[in-house]
């Protein structure tokens, strides 16, 4: 990576302003999964170490209405957490569009952490807003980004405002572009990419960026269905994009024997997991009102087999209804799998969103190489975009 981070600056006596990605599931006024901030806390602790004048925290969560404050969204339990992890009272700003609120900052003693209000409750942000980010760089001296999952936006909090002062990568940002540039740049071999996820559509870039760095790309999810409509089966009631099938012809042609599909596929006579199942294989068509839901049992044993010969491993996007228990089982294995290389030394990724839910669902997160905390800034490294997040930092 050649941008700066917090190692390459001196934070001591200065305002920090961390751009962090808080946006964490929150139900009654409940966090259900820390992930996203115990995964900023290296970062948090390293410049706290350096003895800053103060370290002002700013996220979003949600998508409340572009401008409008909704207390739904409000970050006030994520405060709450980030004292019971850092031991340290926080000091929560409502207001970051007052100059009383850059006032009151000032006035805090030496080493006090503050966050800030949900940054998508001000107009502009989503839009790039200059004078919006002009208003949230009053509270830094130097700014920091260190939300991956946000790097893919260009918005005030996180592109516009690396343009007003210096601005470098935390620790985490650094980590995930590391470990996701590495295995596209310069992998170990044999590289084998897993993509799933419902559309071909959303990830046709992904899947042609793929088909050029890996060695083998593993298909699954309800993209495989469209791939095999495309080969000519009846698919039944299987969620399959129409007006990607000739798309899905052409990658097929590109990917000739790189490009891997199911063998066989569980199906079911209805989407709820009490349905009936049976399995086919993938030269059978599915009856009609039945609907492909998983990947089954020779597909996973032929990836396995597949996946012992890798020496880096990307995986995006689950193998099937996971959120059903009995149609996670191709996910699951996936998973098993893949700890089970990482202990034999292989490097393996996840890349966020579902699959990277899908591992913490199967108590599997800590035996993988990384698991990424932005599955749309992921995406779009795996298509070979530069991320405005990131290209906006200073240069080493």
């Amino acid at each position: 990576m050649n941008k700066k981070t917090i190692r390459d600056v001196d934070l001591s006596g200065k305002r920090v302003l961390v751009r962090v990605d808080f946006n964490v599931p929150i139900e009654n006024g409940v966090i259900t999964d820390e992930t996203r901030i115990t995964a900023a806390l290296p970062t948090l602790q390293a410049i706290l170490a350096q003895r800053p004048q103060a370290l002002v925290l700013m996220s979003h969560l949600g998508r409340p209405k572009d401008g409008v404050p909704d207390p739904k969204y409000s970050l006030r339990p994520v405060a709450a957490a980030l004292e019971a992890h850092l031991k340290q009272p926080i000091a929560f700003v409502e207001n970051p569009l007052s100059d009383e609120a850059v006032a009151q900052v000032n006035s805090l003693p030496e080493g006090s952490i503050v966050l800030l209000e949900n940054t998508r409750f001000y107009v502009g942000e989503t839009q790039n807003s200059p004078e919006l980010a002009a208003q949230l760089a009053k509270f830094g001296d130097i700014y920091v980004n260190d939300a991956f999952g946000s790097a893919h936006r260009a918005h005030s909090s996180t592109e516009a405002i690396a343009r007003l002062m210096p601005a470098v990568a935390g620790l985490l940002m650094e980590k995930e572009l590391q470990y996701l540039s590495a295995a596209l740049e310069a992998p170990v071999r044999p590289l084998i990419a897993i993509l799933g996820g419902a559309k071909v559509s959303d990830k046709i870039k992904v899947i042609e960026s793929l088909l050029a760095k890996a060695d083998k790309l593993l298909i699954g999810g309800g993209m495989a269905n469209t791939f095999l409509r495309a080969q000519g089966r009846a698919t039944g009631a299987s969620l399959v994009e129409e007006n990607a099938l000739d798309v899905a012809r052409d990658l097929l042609a590109k990917g000739g024997e790189k490009l891997v599909l199911p063998t066989d596929f569980v199906i079911a006579d209805a989407f709820k997991d009490d349905a009936n199942t049976q399995i086919v294989s993938a030269d059978q068509d599915v009856p009609e009102g039945w609907q492909i839901l998983d990947i089954g049992p020779l597909t996973v044993e032929r990836y396995a087999a597949l996946l012992d010969q890798a020496r880096t491993v990307i995986w995006n996007g689950p193998m099937g209804v996971f959120e059903m228990p009995n149609f996670a089982k191709g996910t699951n294995a996936i998973a098993q799998t893949l700890a089970a290389l990482t202990d034999k030394g292989v490097i393996t990724i996840i890349g966020g969103g579902d699959s990277a839910a899908a591992v913490q669902q199967a108590g599997l997160a800590e035996r993988m190489t990384h698991i990424s905390t932005g599955g749309g800034a992921s995406l779009e490294l795996l298509e070979g975009r530069v991320l405005p997040g990131v290209a906006a930092l200073n240069d080493k």
